[in-house]
């Protein structure tokens, strides 16, 4: 998982604050600033209850990361949401259909795993449809919640969304544990550190676009995750 250049956005942000909002993977420095825009953008990063705390993983399904990520949660009774990848879910739509039947939600994270800001508004919209496509028919449920990649939308991405009643969902916990150099005690630290009533955490199930090998420490990490957040009094809500 790579974090896109700073001085690339930058300036293309700040030229778009009404249009584009940006989360911490781009530029972490502004991350706080931009949370008072996204609400009147549609965007959210907290439970819709206010309450509780939402698991989620990105780019999944991936055939060792999700089959280990759904064994984790089944064992603690703890429900989360999987934000799919169109073209990852063509290559295993039975996987796909297996996160369902375990009784966790599915939302739509893009077809191909590219920044927004770099596509053209038919690219965009023709990822966003495809991929919508592909969940919808891989699990024969309707998608309600996206993210984008990298948690970078514009304003294509938002009135699609928007348009088709979706929630477009980022987070406010994050265990940056797509890096090479995460670990564990790395992922449980970082996610769990500020994690409160409402929190939105991110984890990833799959290596497709994060170092080789990620999900096995996120599955190392999870089961600490979730103690911890056990231990303060929280409880797993739908998003």
């Amino acid at each position: 998982m790579y974090s896109p250049d700073h001085r690339t956005l930058a300036p293309r942000l700040l030229g778009a604050a009404a249009t584009v909002a940006m989360a911490s993977y781009a530029l972490p420095a502004l991350a706080g600033a931009w949370r008072p825009l996204r609400r009147p953008l549609g965007i959210e990063d907290r439970t819709a209850s206010g309450g509780g705390y939402a698991l989620t993983f990105d780019d999944g399904p991936h055939p060792q990361g999700t089959p280990a990520m759904l064994e984790i949660l089944a064992r603690a009774g703890v429900g989360a949401t999987f934000f799919l990848v169109g073209e990852q879910v063509r290559r295993d739509p039975s996987l796909a259909r297996e996160i369902v039947a375990a009784g966790h939600e599915v939302g739509l994270h893009c077809d191909r795993h590219r920044n927004l800001l770099r596509l053209s508004p038919p690219q965009v919209r023709a990822d966003i449809l495809r991929a919508q496509a592909a969940i919808e028919d891989a699990c024969a449920s309707r998608v309600r919640v996206y993210r984008p990649p990298y948690g970078v939308l514009n304003a294509c991405a938002l009135r699609l969304a928007r348009g088709r009643g979706w929630r477009t969902l980022l987070w406010s916990d994050w265990g940056r544990d797509w890096e090479a150099r995460a670990t564990p005690a790395s992922i449980a630290a970082r996610v769990t550190a500020a994690a409160g009533e409402g929190a939105v955490l991110l984890l990833h199930d799959a290596d497709h676009y994060a170092a080789e090998g990620s999900w096995r420490r996120t599955a190392a990490a999870l089961p600490q995750i979730l103690e911890t957040l056990a231990r303060r009094g929280l409880q797993p809500v739908a998003p």
